[in-house]
């Protein structure tokens, strides 16, 4: 969703830094979040996602920069913001003791809201959440995906106006991350805002409207999933792969068959317009790869050649 110039952003941030001593975790960026749109930070570990997402929930000052959310300051509003904002952290903090339903009511009493009221949320929120049938099982024996969603849940109880979700799907399997995903996109069609982290590129392309992509704790790039592919990789994708100790010997042998080649030491992939030619080409120059996949590039290409191929620790 593009901004709209009518409506001021919910989430203004220009110059936002946050240090740690003499670390820098957050190098002055710049972003705004508009009203009911999905936002997402993307980026390896440590590239500053969560230190930003702290500022935006009013649990860590910033260091420099200005920040406005929801049109109030964090530094001398914090508690109002707080209290409009809808948070799911990257670990789940929900009580054990308690039963799934007991979890959404005493949260909602932190919020002021009357015991029939948090009832009747609770309600709500189980069925949207699919855990009404659990609603009076023990947490503890929840599976990991069921967690999740009642921590979801839980952080919709106050109907908050932004919900910041911190790697919201992080070791859940397949199945348990479509559902959460089909439960995200229910909540971005009633016009709650979205702002999440993570570092699943088939994530970020499913759930954002709009996102940066981060590293070494500045902005690298802007835009729509779409969008970012088609400034900074190809329409399609030639992965070839080819039998121990050829790939040592392919230096130059690709020159102008593709918009750019990258050797990996698995295979070699070449970026084009179109890419079964280049694959036809490739075997004009009696290059035998063992096996060709043409795809369609993705955001993993372009996050790959942004913040590069290292592992981050």
């Amino acid at each position: 969703m593009p901004m709209n110039p009518a409506s001021p952003p919910l989430i203004h941030a220009r110059g936002l830094t946050k240090r740690f001593g003499a670390f820098t975790a957050v190098d002055a960026v710049d972003f705004d979040v508009a009203p009911g749109e999905a936002f997402g930070f993307l980026g390896p570990n440590g590239a500053g996602k969560t230190s930003t997402m702290k500022m935006i929930g009013c649990t860590s000052p910033a260091s420099g920069g200005t920040l406005t959310v929801l049109g109030m300051d964090p530094e001398t509003q914090g508690p109002e913001i707080r209290g409009r904002l809808g948070v799911v952290p990257q670990q789940d903090t929900l009580d054990e003791e308690l039963t799934v339903r007991e979890n959404l009511l005493i949260y909602g009493r932190y919020f002021g809201l009357s015991r029939a009221e948090c009832g009747r949320r609770a309600d709500e929120l189980l069925e949207f959440a699919q855990l009404s049938e659990r609603g009076s099982s023990r947490v503890e024996p929840l599976s990991g995906g069921m967690k999740r969603r009642l921590t979801i849940a839980r952080s919709l109880i106050n109907e908050p106006d932004v919900m910041l979700l911190d790697e919201p799907t992080t070791g859940l399997d397949p199945q348990a991350r479509h559902l959460l995903w089909d439960r995200l996109y229910r909540l971005k069609q009633r016009g709650v805002t979205l702002v999440l982290t993570t570092h699943y590129m088939d994530e970020a392309e499913q759930l954002c409207d709009r996102l940066v992509v981060m590293d070494k704790a500045k902005i690298v790039a802007e835009g729509s999933p779409r969008s970012l592919i088609e400034q900074y990789s190809t329409r399609e994708v030639a992965e070839m792969r080819f039998a121990p100790g050829v790939q040592d010997t392919l230096d130059g042998q690709f020159n102008g068959l593709a918009d750019r080649v990258e050797h990996l030491p698995d295979r070699v992939l070449l970026y084009a317009e179109d890419g079964e030619a280049v694959a036809v080409a490739a075997h004009d120059r009696g290059l035998r790869p063992e096996t060709v996949l043409v795809r369609r590039s993705t955001l993993e290409d372009v996050f790959l050649r942004l913040t590069g191929r290292s592992l981050v620790d």
